[in-house]
């Protein structure tokens, strides 16, 4: 069975330096993958080569395979439109446009064409309840998302990414900005988006990891150490490494 998402021998390069040391791992449909590890171990790196993010990054230099439903996602024929779309981020800071609450969400579906108001509207009903933050913003739609707090800008934020439908979500520390309400706000969302989204999200929060993931990639010097599920990699991780980092003796 194809996966979803397969990642054979990746090596990212900032110049001189390897950030990413020949990296393997996939994803099927579905769930949550948690990477953790120490800061510095290129989690962040890894996580924006699968949508192409680090293309904005001067003499940076990628070899290996991405494949995305079996198709390279760095063939030179990739619309990068389309793959970002399809796998979009949300990232560290809540980051809205700003515009109104409504404008944001459908910000990707004006820009791919969509003129259709009865549908733009149910989108941006669909997509802020998916979010989780419908009912906090509904009579205020029209006012800039800027003056929501920072849970809230979040979670627009995320409704942004759904409104265009991707099969995957790419979270890079999406709470790590927020107060601890907030936070449980956004993992509540994300495990109701769980079967219905494959969802990947860099945390440095391991009670994070624990409680949201069904899964857990554990990073360390730009490369995947262990992976495996989240209750074997914190109850009895394979490695020593994994073992010293789960328990606090390092990072």
């Amino acid at each position: 069975m194809t996966k979803l998402l397969e990642i054979h021998d990746l090596h990212v390069y900032y110049g001189q330096k390897e950030a990413l040391k020949g990296v393997d791992l996939s994803f099927d449909e579905g769930g949550i993958t948690a990477l953790i590890g120490p800061s510095g171990s290129s989690k962040s790196t890894y996580l924006r080569t699968l949508n192409r993010m680090n293309d904005l990054i001067p003499d940076v230099t990628i070899t290996g395979t991405i494949k995305f439903r079996g198709q390279d996602i760095y063939a030179p024929q990739t619309d990068l439109v389309t793959l970002r779309k399809e796998i979009g981020m949300v990232f560290q800071q809540p980051n809205p446009f700003p515009f109104s609450i409504y404008d944001n969400v459908i910000f990707g579906l004006k820009l791919a064409g969509e003129k259709d108001h009865e549908r733009l509207d149910q989108v941006v009903e669909t997509s802020l309840k998916q979010a989780a933050v419908w009912d906090e913003v509904k009579d205020h739609l029209h006012e800039s998302a800027l003056s929501l707090s920072g849970g809230q800008q979040q979670r627009v934020c995320i409704a942004r990414v759904l409104a265009v439908s991707p099969q995957i979500i790419l979270l890079d520390e999406p709470t790590s900005a927020l107060d601890p309400i907030s936070s449980s706000q956004i993992e509540a969302t994300l495990l109701k988006l769980r079967t219905d989204y494959t969802i990947i999200t860099v945390t440095h929060n391991l009670q994070q990891a624990s409680r949201i993931s069904d899964r857990t990639a554990f990073f360390m010097d730009g490369e995947v150490i262990e992976v495996d599920d989240t209750k074997k990699i914190f109850m009895n991780p394979a490695h020593k490494q994994t073992e010293d980092y789960i328990s606090g003796r390092f990072g």
